[in-house]
């Protein structure tokens, strides 16, 4: 391999500039015309209160400790008669301070429960610092504006849970047909 000429570097980088200066430069002129986003762009955190069980993995693992909740149990009378009452969390306050948010998306990756998604919405500037901490009813305006996921790859195998659901649903209906028929087979007999 022959040792580069010196100055080549130089000369490419120019090359470079020269063939960006060339170029007509385009200006998006904001607010006026919006920006056209990519799909999985990260601008705000929005929660589905309804799948929250105020686990508490968002706000561990948070590495700017900006997620703020708050829980108390209750108890929920037995789902069967005889049972036991059970205790559940009840979330009080789920409050994600913005001002603090690095934007990482530790927190929306962990939740094993998708109580937390990405909005592409970015203008939510505020005059004070202090309206930067969005409680619960403000996070869950957000999910309005979150995406629908892409479409799967029709080529793509089966996810794993629903493979073992199909699976159990089927094993259920054929042990439903085979009682069915035993029981069927047995009113002949009588």
């Amino acid at each position: 391999m022959a040792p580069p000429i010196p100055g080549s570097g130089l000369a490419k980088g120019l090359a470079v500039t020269l063939r960006t200066m060339t170029r007509k430069s385009v200006t998006a002129q904001y607010p006026d015309v919006q920006p056209e986003l990519p799909p999985r762009t990260r601008g705000v955190i929005g929660l589905f209160e309804e799948n929250c069980t105020v686990c508490m993995l968002c706000a561990r693992e948070c590495p700017d400790w900006c997620i703020y909740i708050d829980s108390h149990k209750e108890t929920v009378p037995p789902a069967a008669p005889g049972g036991r009452e059970r205790s559940r969390n009840v979330l009080d306050r789920f409050a994600i301070d913005f001002s603090l948010c690095m934007y990482c998306g530790i927190c929306i990756e962990v939740c094993p429960f998708d109580a937390l998604f990405w909005s592409p919405e970015f203008e939510y500037a505020e005059t004070d610092i202090h309206e930067l901490t969005h409680e619960r009813d403000k996070l869950r305006e957000w999910m309005w504006t979150v995406p629908e996921p892409p479409a799967l790859d029709p080529r793509a195998e089966e996810p794993k849970e629903i493979a073992a659901a199909r699976k159990a649903a089927e094993k259920a209906a054929a042990q439903a047909a085979a009682s069915a028929a035993a029981e069927a087979a047995e009113g002949e007999q009588q």
